[in-house]
C-alpha cells in the first residue's frame, strides 16, 4: 500500500508508504517490487546507503553518475528531516536545468524517487538526520559527477541556515551546469 504523487519535474515522485499504527508504534512496508512494479516502476535496487549527519545545515550534493552507470534513487529519512533537491540534467529535456524541492522527513514517512538524469542533493533541517536510499546500480568512483549546489543559473532556493551549510571539498569544487558533464 503506498500513494504516489507526480512531482514539478517529469519522473520525481514524492512516494508515501502507508503506516499500520497502534499503541505500541507503528509498520511500514517501505519498498515493495510487485507494488513498484504494479504502479509502473519497473526498478531494480542493486545497492542500500546510509547517511549520518550530525548538525542541522549538512548539505550533502547534487550527485550523480552518468551512464552508463547512471542510478535512479529512491530515498527516505530514518531520523530528522531534509529538504530534498533534483535537478533535470538532461540537455534534450524542456526542463533541463530545473529543480524541484520535497521537504522528506521521519515524521512524515515520505520518499523521493529521483529518476536517472537527474542530479540529486539534500539539506539537513535538523540535527541528527539520517537518510537511507536504495540505487539502481553500484557507486562507480569513474562515473561519479556533482554540479555546483548554488549554480546561479540553477538558482536553488535552499533555506538559510544559521552558521551558514557545511559542505565536503567535493561539493565546494563541484563544476556549474554550463561546464558538468550531463545526459543527453
Amino acid at each position: 500500500m503506498l500513494e504516489i504523487r507526480p512531482l514539478a519535474l517529469d519522473g520525481v515522485l514524492e512516494i508515501v508508504p502507508i503506516r499500520l499504527g497502534d499503541a505500541r508504534g507503528f509498520f511500514v512496508e517501505t519498498y515493495n517490487e510487485e507494488r513498484f512494479s504494479d504502479a509502473g516502476l519497473e526498478l531494480r535496487f542493486v545497492q542500500d546507503n546510509h547517511s549520518y549527519s550530525a548538525a542541522s545545515g549538512v548539505l550533502r550534493g547534487l550527485h550523480y553518475q552518468v551512464p552508463p552507470r547512471a542510478q535512479d534513487k529512491l530515498l527516505r529519512v530514518v531520523r530528522g528531516k531534509v529538504l530534498d533537491v533534483a535537478v533535470d540534467i538532461r540537455r534534450s529535456s524542456k526542463t533541463f536545468g530545473k529543480w524541484v524541492a520535497l521537504e522528506i522527513s521521519a515524521e512524515k514517512g515520505n520518499q523521493i524517487l529521483v529518476p536517472k538524469g537527474f542530479a540529486h542533493g539534500f539539506l539537513t533541517l535538523v540535527p541528527e538526520t539520517e537518510v537511507l536510499y536504495k540505487v539502481t546500480d553500484s557507486y562507480s568512483p569513474e562515473h561519479d559527477r556533482s554540479i555546483r549546489f548554488d549554480d546561479p543559473v540553477i538558482g536553488i532556493e535552499w533555506p538559510a541556515m544559521i552558521g551558514g551549510f557545511q559542505l565536503s571539498d567535493k561539493d565546494l569544487k563541484a563544476p556549474t551546469l554550463a561546464v558538468a558533464e550531463v545526459f543527453a
